[in-house]
């Protein structure tokens, strides 16, 4: 192959530990890329001087003789994740120019299996978006079609992997922002289990439900990347003490008499019907495999999004407060008093879609609307989990279903309703509310050329579940093998 960026990451590891390849020559190839394809506007922050430096850490240990799993694979990374001494922006303009003192644990864990971090990718501001057009540089294209958003919040990490500027990513998953992306770019990704990966040195949107995830152009390289970065970290309170299993062992394994539940409130109107005919198609290669599909009931999906435009703009309003123009960030000129200052910078600082985020945050927080909002909210929230965990005791050992609505929409096309963007959450949203893993992978395309994604909802700490049944569906097509019109 003349193109090594198009290898896969398993790929460009055994042809480094070979000789084959040299870490420094893959590293330049990625880098001649981006510079390339800069109309993606996948990427905010790129440091070539340090990618080749590490580039060349990395080919002394491989020369040393070395095994980690990642030792020279390039990884994007979301600007909502920290990286010492390295830019980031969430991108917004009141984080415009912050550098930060330290490097996120996930970010840490991949540098010491080896991997070589790119850069920082594009993203909706602080992460609330369906689309990434809510960033503050710009919109991310789609690289399947440049008219079309390629999801968000995740979306430069998405198009980074679809486009092939990088072999793996790391994104965030408040309420479907990995597999939201990895549907509408066609490409391979997980949310883990809330506790699964280490949230410290992530910049908090919604505390409760935020989870680190990944990318990647097949189901393999996504395993490897996630058994990279999960485990326990003393230094983020909600990261669970749990054993990780190696997430490729179960790889290759059959799916015979695995029951698959299909959520009969996922098969609704609003649904597009080419979307519909692609899942079922897949749902029918799954049940050729071995696999029993049986129809299970998730009554409160319905109360899922409402449920969640309360919690996660609640906990963003909190989370948000520090932003004030004191201590770092965006600080407004021309002010006099305190409060002004506050106001002024934050006014500034913020997009639209935060600040309207922010406001309907702290309304449902006031008194006399906590009860009423807030607290209501959150019971809701346990009869959306009381939802999964039936069906799963009573019913499925995995559940299958759309992971969108729709294939891709155009830029600009749902900016002037954001109801309709969303609603465009409506079937992963509930993941995130119940702290599942899920995933997403390509199972056909539109008549317009656009990816389709099927979704898999594992029980808690069954990420090895979902990755052993997505290999054996990939492994019986080839959808994750095309290539959008740019790469």
């Amino acid at each position: 192959m003349s193109d090594i960026t198009l290898l896969t990451a398993s790929e460009m590891v055994s042809q480094m530990r070979a000789g084959q390849l040299s870490c420094k020559e893959l590293c330049q190839a990625f880098l001649n890329k981006l510079e390339k394809q800069k109309g993606l506007n996948s990427f905010l922050t790129i440091a070539p001087e340090k990618v080749l430096a590490r580039a060349e850490e990395a080919q002394a240990k491989i020369k040393a003789g070395s095994k980690e799993a990642l030792l020279g694979i390039p990884v994007a990374v979301k600007d909502m994740i920290l990286t010492k001494d390295l830019k980031t922006t969430c991108a917004s303009k009141i984080l415009e120019n912050f550098i930060p003192p330290y490097t996120a644990t996930c970010v840490n864990n991949l540098e010491s299996r080896g991997a070589v971090v790119l850069g920082k990718t594009n993203m909706d501001e602080f992460a609330m978006g369906s689309s990434n057009e809510n960033s503050a540089f710009g919109s991310v294209k789609n690289p399947w079609n440049p008219e079309c958003v390629p999801g968000g919040s995740s979306g430069g990490s998405a198009v980074a992997v679809a486009a092939r500027l990088a072999p793996l990513a790391l994104g965030t998953d408040t309420g479907g922002s990995v597999r939201q992306p990895a549907s509408f770019c066609g490409i391979a990704g997980m949310k883990p289990t809330y506790g699964r990966v280490s949230r410290y040195g992530v910049v908090a949107f919604a505390s409760s439900l935020d989870q680190v995830g990944g990318f990647a152009t097949n189901v393999r390289d996504l395993a490897l990347l996630m058994s990279a970065v999960s485990g326990h970290d003393p230094m983020d309170s909600t990261s669970v003490k749990v054993d990780v299993p190696d997430f490729s062992a179960l790889l290759g394994q059959d799916i015979k008499g695995l029951r698959l539940g299909m959520p009969k409130e996922y098969f609704i109107e609003g649904l597009s019907s080419e979307v519909k005919a692609c899942i079922e198609a897949a749902l029918k290669q799954l049940e050729k495999l071995g696999a029993k599909l049986v129809e299970v009931s998730l009554p409160n999906t319905e109360l899922a999004v409402a449920t969640y435009y309360i919690l996660a703009p609640a906990e963003a309003s909190s989370n948000l407060a520090r932003y004030d123009g004191i201590r770092y960030g965006h600080r407004a000129k021309g002010t006099h008093e305190l409060e002004e200052l506050y106001e002024v910078s934050r006014s500034e600082g913020f997009g639209e879609e935060v600040k309207r985020r922010i406001m309907i945050g702290t309304y449902v927080l006031s008194s006399g609307y906590f009860d009423a909002y807030y607290l209501r909210a959150q019971k809701v929230r346990t009869l959306i989990a009381n939802d999964f965990r039936t069906a799963f005791a009573k019913h499925c050992d995995l559940i299958v279903c759309p992971t969108a609505p729709t294939t891709a929409f155009k830029i600009g096309e749902k900016s002037s309703d954001p109801l309709a963007m969303y609603l465009n959450d409506i079937f992963t949203i509930p993941v995130n509310l119940a702290g599942l893993p899920g995933m997403s992978i390509p199972c056909g395309f539109d008549q317009k050329g656009l990816p389709v994604g099927l979704q898999l909802i594992g029980k808690p700490w069954d990420e090895a579940g979902l990755l052993k049944t997505a290999y054996a569906y990939e492994s019986e097509t080839d959808w994750h093998k095309r290539l959008p019109k740019i790469h």
